[in-house]
């Protein structure tokens, strides 16, 4: 079935009896070409364009809960490609312009949402580095702005430039950032990767590998053995407990990430905005609700819950740049488990084992980097060759010392 503003019409006036399910619960098959475990936003766009860009069938994807249950449900939707090092600024510059394209390419309505996202400068030491970082950006094709304060204000005119502690001096905009609407990803990609012919099997956990001579031959879940050409792990947070079952043990720790959403306000905060003198970041949701989030716990979690301090420093991130987030009352607040890798970027990599594929530690920047991730795992994997947009994402980086450290913070994932 093709959505349309016509079928919409149709389906009015005929009582919507026409629309039919997204996807297909099929049963697994005995094999397939490529099994990829983990049914959020990257392993659906892995499965998305190994059908739809290299004409690839035989295609499942596991998902242990259901479809939308993890992390591509449970961020603040943010997406941008404003990052410095070239080991990531082009890769996440093809994301964003992939996102441009989506809704077309998926023919569903992911709510898309260019509104900008501005990153507050408060020191001139803050400055330099951001006007380094806007020129990298340019240089790799992205957008890059900055706002001197008369130019924020007359955007943000409540935000509180003159705080004694941390004056807003400037911003770095980048104008074509914003956010999507992650449930929406979440199903766009699993109906337009089922009708391509890709199973997506739901309730069905992975419990080993089936590993012979070196050789991957596929995975023991919970509604028996499927075997497979190549197996993609791609579960983020369930990373190192997954790939525990192959015999290894990853450069990454799990962490919990809060995520909060307001009561529903009128329209008040017409971009995504970022603090430079500590980690907030908050957008408006189209229902009305400020959602925001900042720091991970800071400890070692599989739980998607977390704790009451994080909550309070995330609120007074928040209220030294617009006060007025004191007066609005929080309606929840969520955890997800960030796959944190050694130096704050991620991994997409064939494993020492043949036929066994990784994608992961992504530690904040997962969401945004849905379509391009999907895209690069899908190239490697029906290639055998890394994407050119992703070719710094090996295992080996932390044995070589070609380490992509964006915050220059080391080899310590918590700080990442």
């Amino acid at each position: 079935m093709t959505y349309s503003g016509f079928r919409v019409i149709k389906e009015a006036l005929t009582g919507h009896r026409g629309w039919g399910p997204a996807w297909r619960t099929p049963e697994p098959k005995s094999h397939y070409d490529y099994v990829i475990i983990g049914g959020g936003g990257h392993g659906l766009a892995t499965a998305h364009y190994l059908a739809s860009v290299y004409g690839q069938a035989r295609v499942a994807v596991l998902e242990k809960g259901w479809i939308g249950g993890g992390n591509v449900g449970r961020n603040t939707t943010i997406i941008r490609s404003n990052y410095l090092l070239d080991g990531n600024e082009p890769f996440y510059e093809m994301s964003l312009k992939l996102w441009e394209g989506l809704e077309q390419d998926l023919n569903y309505n992911a709510m898309v949402s260019q509104r900008g996202i501005l990153n507050l400068i408060h020191s001139d030491a803050q400055r330099d580095a951001f006007v380094r970082r806007g020129n990298a950006m340019m240089l790799n094709g992205a957008d890059a702005d900055l706002m001197s304060t008369e130019d924020i204000l007359k955007r943000y005119p409540f935000l509180n430039v003159n705080n004694a502690r941390f004056p807003i001096k400037g911003g770095l905009a980048q104008h074509r950032g914003g956010t999507v609407r992650h449930d929406a990803v979440a199903w766009g990609y699993a109906r337009a990767a089922d009708r391509r012919g890709v199973d997506i099997i739901q309730n069905c956990e992975v419990t080993g590998f089936r590993i012979e001579n070196g050789k991957c031959l596929g995975v023991e879940t919970s509604r028996g053995f499927v075997g497979a050409g190549k197996v993609a792990a791609c579960v983020a947070g369930s990373s190192g407990r997954l790939m525990a079952k192959a015999g290894m043990r990853l450069p990454i720790e799990s962490h919990v990430l809060q995520a909060f959403v307001t009561e529903g306000l009128k329209p008040v905060l017409p971009g995504v905005i970022t603090f430079g003198a500590g980690h907030f970041y908050c957008s408006q949701s189209d229902k009305g609700g400020l959602v925001f989030g900042g720091d991970i716990d800071g400890y070692n979690s599989y739980a998607q819950r977390g704790n009451l301090p994080v909550v309070e420093d995330v609120c007074e991130g928040g209220m030294a740049i617009f006060p007025m987030l004191g007066r609005v009352r929080l309606l929840r607040m969520w955890g997800g488990i960030m796959d944190m890798s050694m130096d704050g970027s991620p991994i997409i990599d064939q494993t020492h084992i043949e036929g066994l594929y990784f994608n992961g530690g992504w530690c904040y920047g997962g969401f945004k980097a849905t379509p391009a991730s999907g895209m690069a795992y899908a190239h490697l994997l029906a290639t055998g060759q890394p994407h050119e947009k992703a070719t710094a994402y090996r295992f080996d980086r932390f044995e070589t010392g070609r380490m992509i450290d964006e915050k220059g913070m080391g080899n310590q994932p918590n700080l990442h």
